[in-house]
């Protein structure tokens, strides 16, 4: 007989063993909420400059690369039970592509941390200094924001922490129904006319950051037991509603602009869709939303991403014994980063997105799988979560490799 799952979740209650079976529906949402984070906050600006239709069309085939990868790990993940072994995402690229692997990953989740908690702490520090009744210079915006919540992270209980993102996760949702509900209102119809196809590229490294889920998969395939079936339709539905929500964002942000002549944005990348609204060209009540929604999925985005990096230093590089110095090696780099430089935001949202997904959920993915493949090719139960053999990998690194060798040479440009 068959079996649909390759162990039990089981856990003690008392004096019985409960079978404690993990949902397509719990695990959706898990990945649902890891994907929508602040990212979202950087689209309309590197959307801009293409406009709706194309950024659109874009948003979909930059998810489907998501889904592919993330189906490849999903397939290593599941590879890794049936052998017994059950490893994290670091531990698993250790186990399969050996210490040089280990290396390469390491410094892209390293890297991929620390540049998106600069981001966050910069614009965190923007909004949260433009609600504040007196003027004060922009580091003192990214300091406050840093030493504020940071603090919380610090002395702040795990309970408590949790009820607090909780209720920003709640926070988050109302605040973007209600901007999307407001901003509907004032969208010019002749934003979705316009198009610059040539423009596309410079957005998909943000996209890429925006679709980003890769490292709870092995979680969620331990919680659905390894059954495969369950675990494709948990990436494909709980990636599949961040994409309409990002699709409905980007739509209604820029067709809120405030102009009738989006050709007046071409080429201006660095124009802020989400700033113009911000400073209430949309209307007061507008602004107050989009700043509101702005920053509570910054401090969401900002708690997950600080506890996965202070993990990691945790299991990884192992910097000291002393609580203090594990959070201040998390939270004191990126804040100075951010106090240096305010307006470091897209820069590093860009180069997270750029370098570090295209390696960790692009180049990692393919390889792993790729040896994997080969290493099971006489196994009858080795189970492909996606066809397409030797090509389809060759592609997923390739598109990767094209998307850091783009972003080389506008650096150098």
């Amino acid at each position: 007989m068959q079996t649909t799952r390759l162990f039990s979740n089981i856990e003690f209650n008392g004096d019985k063993l409960l079978h404690q079976p993990g949902s397509v529906l719990g695990s959706t949402a898990l990945i649902a909420g890891t994907t929508v984070g602040a990212g979202i906050l950087a689209l309309p600006t590197v959307t801009l400059p293409s406009g709706v239709a194309p950024s659109t069309v874009l948003l979909i085939a930059v998810w489907l690369y998501a889904l592919v990868s993330g189906l490849l790990i999903a397939e290593v993940s599941l590879d890794g039970m049936r052998s017994g072994t059950f490893f994290g995402f670091l531990a698993m690229v250790e186990n399969i592509l050996g210490k040089p692997g280990a290396i390469l990953a390491g410094g892209a989740y390293l890297f991929l941390h620390y540049g998106l908690l600069v981001a966050y702490i910069a614009q965190g520090g923007e909004i949260l200094l433009r609600a504040l009744p007196v003027k004060l210079p922009d580091w003192a915006g990214t300091t406050i924001f840093a030493l504020l919540f940071g603090g919380i992270m610090y002395f702040g209980r795990p309970k408590l922490i949790e009820k607090l993102n909780n209720a920003l996760v709640f926070a988050v949702i109302a605040s973007f129904a209600g901007l999307l509900l407001l901003a509907s209102r004032q969208v010019h119809l002749s934003q979705f006319i316009f198009q610059d196809w040539t423009q596309l590229t410079a957005a998909i490294p943000v996209m890429l950051v925006a679709l980003f889920y890769h490292n709870v998969i092995p979680v969620i395939a331990i919680q659905l037991e390894g059954d495969a079936r369950k675990v494709k339709q948990s990436i494909f539905f709980g990636s599949l509603i961040p994409l309409i929500m990002f699709i409905a964002w980007n739509a209604v942000i820029l067709g809120s602009v405030n102009s009738a002549l989006p050709q007046e944005f071409t080429g201006a990348e660095k124009f802020d869709p989400l700033k113009n609204l911000r400073d209430g060209s949309g209307g007061n009540l507008l602004g107050i939303m989009v700043s509101v929604f702005s920053e509570f999925a910054i401090i969401t985005s900002f708690i997950g991403f600080f506890y996965g990096l202070l993990n990691f230093i945790n299991s990884v590089i192992k910097f000291s014994t002393a609580r203090g110095w594990q959070y201040g090696f998390v939270l004191f780099p990126p804040m100075c980063l951010a106090v240096l430089n305010p307006n470091i935001f897209l820069y590093a949202l860009e180069s997270a997105g750029a370098f570090c997904i295209s390696i960790l959920g692009g180049i990692i993915p393919a390889l792993m799988v790729w040896k994997r493949r080969h290493d099971n090719k006489n196994i009858d139960n080795y189970h492909r979560l996606f066809p397409g053999g030797k090509t389809t990998l060759i592609a997923v690194i390739s598109i990767a490799i094209l998307v850091i060798f783009n972003k080389l040479l506008l650096l150098i440009k």
